[in-house]
């Protein structure tokens, strides 16, 4: 297996293209014992997934992962065998330079994004030859299907998932750790990660009238910010604000592995992009997707691609409502949805719905991880 990687990654604005690129960098250095440089061009927002990062220091180990600032001017250094573009974030010329003196020269990836589109398939794994350069880029497409690169998944999560929600001290502490109190009996617990776009104030609307109390649990961005516009209450971390049968619980913004226990001690998981999404599959719990907002409409065809490979074989009394749900709340400009009604429908699926998302769950982790994938594939193409 290849030995040593240079990883790039731009934050961009939504925290998943670092949330990506951290979490198999970890992976990689953890499980395939590799040496790691994860090259990060904003080092505040990367402080936010891992508080253990110095924004201040231009070069860091943390976590096994040695942790380099990213800047217009980048000290020499040796390339890896290895060397993966975050999501097409363009490599400086003088590291491309680099990448031409090595001998032998590095294997060059583009990590692309997720999709669960057909297409992905025959793209997975295909070689780029740059026309200016002696070098070849593969581009590495993730995905649900062995035909692709698999999901970034490290071992034992579904071990410490599972004893985390058999176990009810331990459910209560992570709780009490972020300002909450024990849940209350017959409520339901969700948390709430979305994009400005979301039709949010219809869907706290039919939570307030809903028929089961629900405890919305949002760490700060773009939803606290616009349920803070809907209610006219500025809501900091620890802050609550309740009507009817809905009590909003502001929390944290927490780290990745704080924010998996978030996602495990929820009933349903409102979650965005990439990162978010696929943790909440692994949590095993009911979900709801928002994806990227795209021209065109891009991201719905995203939406209904996954749709169609997560519905598969379900009941049609779990899946009409949430196909139902998925395309109203990706869709926001469109029609007049009746949020209560919908609201309505997809809380009564949620037990049944659960089952069905524990063995989607255990599906999709009986495959060959994101980080296995890759390093088998680079291991193929080393001189």
């Amino acid at each position: 297996m290849p030995r040593s990687w240079d990883i790039f990654c731009a934050v961009v604005d939504n925290y998943g293209d670092i949330g990506v690129c951290w979490r198999l960098a970890r992976q990689l250095a953890r499980e395939q014992h590799a040496a790691v440089r994860l090259w990060v061009d904003d080092l505040a927002r990367f402080t936010l997934l891992c508080p253990q990062i110095d924004a201040a220091l231009a070069v860091q180990t943390v976590q096994g992962v040695e942790v380099r600032h990213w800047t217009p001017v980048l000290s020499e250094v040796v390339p890896a065998e290895v060397v993966v573009e975050g999501f097409g974030c363009r490599l400086p010329e003088a590291f491309v330079a680099a990448m031409l003196r090595r001998a032998p020269q590095p294997v060059w990836i583009n990590l692309e994004y997720l999709s669960a589109e057909d297409w992905v398939e025959t793209h997975h794994g295909l070689a780029s030859p740059q026309p200016q350069l002696p070098l070849v880029k593969y581009f590495f497409f993730p995905g649900f299907t062995p035909r692709t690169g698999g999901l970034a998944l490290e071992q034992g999560l579904a071990g410490r998932r599972d004893a985390f929600q058999r176990n009810a001290a331990a459910r209560a502490a992570f709780r009490a750790s972020i300002g909450l109190a024990a849940a209350a009996p017959d409520t339901l617990t969700v948390s709430l990660f979305c994009y400005a776009e979301a039709p949010l104030p219809r869907l706290l609307e039919a939570w307030c009238d809903s028929g089961t109390r629900i405890e919305c649990l949002v760490p700060p961005g773009a939803a606290l910010q616009q349920i803070e516009a809907h209610i006219g209450v500025r809501l900091p971390p620890g802050g609550t604000w309740s009507r009817g049968a809905l009590r909003l619980h502001a929390i944290p913004f927490l780290d990745q592995d704080g924010y998996d226990r978030v996602l495990w001690a929820s009933a349903l998981n409102f979650v965005r992009g990439e990162d978010s999404f696929v943790r909440a599959q692994f949590a095993s719990s009911a979900l709801v997707w928002q994806a990227y907002p795209q021209d065109g409409g891009t991201h719905l065809i995203k939406m209904e691609a996954f749709l169609e490979r997560y519905c598969a074989g379900m009941e049609g009394a779990v899946a009409a409502p949430l196909r139902q749900f998925w395309r109203a709340w990706n869709q926001p400009g469109r029609g007049a949805a009746d949020w209560r009604v919908l609201w309505r429908d997809v809380a009564a699926a949620i037990p049944a719905w659960r089952a069905e998302a524990e063995a989607w769950s255990t599906r999709l982790g009986a495959s060959s991880t994101l980080a296995d994938n890759l390093a088998l594939f680079c291991q193929s193409k080393l001189k």
